[in-house]
């Protein structure tokens, strides 16, 4: 089940936004578990039990904490990493380790039917990357255990952000799970928050995909140096608005709810550096690695050349995080190459990328850095960077620019490039009473629902790009 798909909107939600207010508050921290676990239950089956051991292995774990001797806090604590790691490292590594040692001449005694038997359980690598967070903070004395079984089962099957985040950390909401009040207030803002994402899902990054398909699509021999450039802008306005209307759903939901999460983008593509960009994409996401990889794999403190090693190494990771596959390993190592490069340039030359060039070369360069993460291949990626340079100009043009340049079309990508570059906090605020200004703000938010669902009922199924990390 997805936030933008009617099932959700006219059924789920409503249903169970009756039964969570309609309960005490007392047990409503339990209408969100049960809640949640059929949530994920829906659209993963019997994988449930993955989410479910998850949450009894960390609070037991948690617990043993603050109870063991000394001498056990560390076992315990590496036992409680490895047990969370297992399920990831099978169901998304696992065959992609196989086939790359059988690509090397190490055959394992595996049949290749079980290898692409394995399905991914949806969100694994978000829920995952939760509980460690809640195990190392514990074990670092950063925040005590949940007082019950129910109080983190609450938090970390929290269906707004369950599958594709922001990830939370239980210090950012630990005191919400325990008490927290209705808010009238709280709750318009947060169906506000909601609307505005899933309008930027369903009526601008789902219109987008079909042109990054349909050009990807297409033969290598006719594919054209101007439609690989129209292709990867409009996946990275694709992506970006895909994932960050997701982040605002699932704010939004918290918010009516009584949560405040953080937020996991601010206008990345607005960024003068690819440093300034990982401070602005995906935020949650990097300050977890900054957190709990960089910084104890000893961060800036060893010299420049340990420094590069472990920027390199955390964007190796990041780019697995997204993927098996070798795609996303070098659109990682790249990332950690660029933000390398420009360390080095702004120590040796006092070189600091700003203004519009700056603003200009990043975009190029993060825009370059999407080709191998939307790619089903190096190969094939090599291929379009080849022709986007115009190297590997088409041969046949059965389709030129024009095709997917409708009038339709052009108007999703300014909208897409206003979202994207138009500066929110400098826009002029509205000059009415707060009660008009409220009232305009819920309207232009019934406007985009209601968009949204016209557009879900017309058009085909699209889920979240980040559904599959």
């Amino acid at each position: 089940m997805v936030f933008s798909s009617n099932l959700f909107l006219f059924f789920f939600l409503p249903l169970f936004l009756l039964v969570y207010f309609a309960s005490p508050v007392a047990a409503r921290n339990a209408v969100i578990l049960v809640a949640s676990l059929l949530f994920y239950a829906f659209g993963s089956g019997i994988l449930v039990w993955i989410l479910v051991g998850s949450i009894l292995l960390n609070q037991a774990a948690a617990r043993a904490l603050t109870v063991c001797d000394l001498w056990l806090r560390k076992p315990i604590f590496i036992a409680a990493v490895v047990v969370n790691l297992l399920p990831l490292l099978y169901y998304k590594y696992f065959a992609f380790s196989a086939q790359t040692l059988a690509a090397a001449g190490i055959a394992l005694p595996i049949d290749p039917a079980m290898l692409a038997g394995i399905a991914l359980p949806i969100g694994i690598s978000f829920f995952t990357f939760q509980a460690i967070s809640y195990v190392v903070d514990v074990y670092r004395r950063t925040v005590p255990p949940a007082r019950s079984m129910l109080e983190f089962g609450t938090y970390h099957a929290l269906f707004p952000q369950l599958v594709a985040g922001p990830i939370v950390r239980y210090v950012e909401i630990r005191r919400e799970i325990a008490a927290r009040r209705f808010d009238l207030s709280g709750m318009a803002d947060g169906a506000c928050r909601f609307c505005v994402g899933l309008g930027k899902k369903v009526i601008l990054a789902d219109n987008l995909a079909p042109v990054v398909d349909q050009i990807f699509a297409l033969p290598v021999g006719e594919q054209t140096a101007s439609l690989c450039w129209l292709a990867m802008l409009c996946f990275s306005l694709q992506i970006y608005l895909d994932f960050s209307g997701y982040s605002d759903m699932a704010i939004g939901l918290g918010r009516m709810l009584g949560f405040t999460f953080p937020e996991n983008f601010d206008q990345p593509y607005r960024a003068r550096s690819v440093t300034e960009f990982w401070r602005r994409w995906h935020m949650t996401l990097t300050r977890w690695f900054r957190d709990y990889v960089y910084i104890p794999l000893g961060g800036n403190r060893h010299g420049e050349p340990r420094t590069y090693a472990n920027l390199c190494i955390i964007f190796v990771l990041c780019g697995l995080w997204h993927g098996a596959s070798l795609t996303f390993l070098v659109w990682g190592l790249y990332h950690g190459l660029l933000l390398t490069a420009e360390r080095i340039l702004r120590g040796a030359r006092g070189l600091v990328p700003t203004g519009i060039l700056g603003l200009l070369a990043t975009n190029l360069l993060v825009l370059l850095g999407w080709v191998p993460f939307r790619a089903t291949s190096l190969a094939e990626a090599a291929t379009f960077l080849m022709t986007m340079s115009g190297l590997g100009q088409g041969e046949a043009i059965y389709y030129p620019l024009a095709y997917f340049l409708t009038a339709e079309r052009v108007t999703y990508i300014a909208l897409g490039l206003a979202v994207a570059f138009v500066p929110q906090e400098r826009l002029a605020p509205v000059r009415l009473a707060p009660s008009w200004a409220h009232l305009g703000r819920m309207a232009g938010a019934g406007a985009l629902f209601a968009l949204s669902v016209i557009m879900l009922s017309a058009n085909s199924f699209r889920p979240f790009i980040y559904f599959q990390f």
